[in-house]
């Protein structure tokens, strides 16, 4: 895809934004804040387009973080991600908070397992197998020994990486997402290359909120 790529996250305290062209990251931003991304993330992303002098309408493709991570954060760069595909006529595409930490471990290998912090004392853990998932995410008690059992050669990667390999007679690597844009733009830029998915991108959530549901009907969502 030649056009200019977009990708932003707010998945935690942070916002995250990068702006790729022919490959290459050419505006990035990582603003630390434990509230309010609702308000500072369209501003943000003005600024980087403008620093390019690109116009929105210029862009081949948006790229969002899922998560898991924070549900309201989640939600506000979902939100934003579709709208923005839904008015500009491009793609929108999902990326994971699992394909981000994989994506700054080095290369993937045949058996990876990647976790991520959760609240409780607790980790989202997810497969992969030569960087693709080979099923859907988990939630897991650190607490106590895992119940599932992985290959000898499975690399665990992230969160609690060397205990959650101790229990599983895995190897560990405490890997952490660092320079969060790069991450962004290098798993864009590919799943780009790879032709951009036809479903719209959903917030990944692996367990239910904390906050009892609203008595009153959701909204419909139409886009």
């Amino acid at each position: 895809m030649d056009a200019p790529l977009l990708a932003f996250d707010t998945s935690a305290a942070h916002c995250a934004a990068v702006v790729v062209r022919e490959g290459r990251v050419v505006q990035q931003a990582f603003e630390p804040m434990a509230r309010g991304q609702a308000e500072a993330l369209m501003p943000l992303l003005e600024r980087l387009l403008q620093a390019e002098r690109l116009a929105w309408r210029d862009l081949g493709a948006i790229g969002v973080g899922i998560g898991p991570g924070n549900f309201t954060g989640i939600r506000i760069s979902v939100s934003a991600a579709r709208g923005l595909a839904l008015g500009l006529g491009v793609p929108a595409i999902g990326l994971s908070t699992f394909e981000l930490m994989l994506d700054g471990a080095g290369l993937p290998s045949a058996s990876d397992l990647v976790s991520v912090a959760a609240p409780r004392d607790r980790a989202y853990v997810q497969r992969f197998a030569h960087g693709r998932p080979v099923d859907g995410p988990e939630l897991i008690d650190l607490g106590t020994p895992t119940e599932f059992t992985l290959p000898p050669e499975t690399r665990v990667v992230g969160y609690q990486a060397q205990a959650i390999a101790r229990a599983t007679g895995a190897t560990g690597d405490e890997a952490e997402i660092d320079e969060l844009p790069a991450r962004l733009a290098a798993v864009l830029t590919r799943k780009a290359a790879e032709g951009a998915p036809a479903e719209r991108p959903a917030p990944l959530y692996v367990r239910p909120a904390d906050a009892a549901p609203s008595r009153d009907a959701p909204p419909e969502i139409l886009a």
